[in-house]
């Protein structure tokens, strides 16, 4: 077995850890699940929902997510903040495609690559990212 195919299969590994993780999340319409690993260690992860202190309620009576909802990316980026761990050159496992403002944070975290499972209208995000040297990677369901 080749490097890229080890990889390649970690990858597939720790995406899948990420959708289980997205589990956690008290939101109805969507729920998203990330992960950053570093050094074959996962040193942070995070779901989509609300903020620490608030009702688990993410949308609406009208089923619109609430505006003050953190993405899985910005809950996983944030929490190494008051953790001793940081994320210069780690990787990050997202379900969803990151959106253009979790692509600003991930940018400015330090994280090399990103790998998701799950592409969105919109590809600000990942076009951002590439633009700032990040190794971006698309891994549909397994086969």
């Amino acid at each position: 077995m080749t490097a890229e195919e080890k990889q390649e299969k970690l990858d597939y590994r720790y995406l899948r850890m990420a959708r289980i993780w997205a589990e956690n999340s008290y939101c109805k319409r969507r729920q998203v699940g990330a992960l950053v690993v570093k050094d074959k260690m996962i040193i942070s992860d995070g779901y989509n929902g609300t903020p620490s202190g608030f009702e688990n309620l993410c949308e609406d009576s009208n089923n619109v997510t609430l505006p003050y909802v953190l993405h899985a990316e910005a809950n996983a980026i944030t929490k190494l903040a008051r953790s001793n761990n940081n994320s210069d050159g780690s990787t990050l496992y997202v379900t969803a495609s990151p959106c253009i403002e979790c692509s600003k944070l991930i940018i400015q975290s330090g994280i090399k690559r990103v790998v998701y499972g799950e592409k969105y209208r919109l590809e600000d995000g990942i076009n951002l990212m590439k633009k700032a040297g990040i190794e971006v990677i698309y891994l549909g369901e397994e086969e």
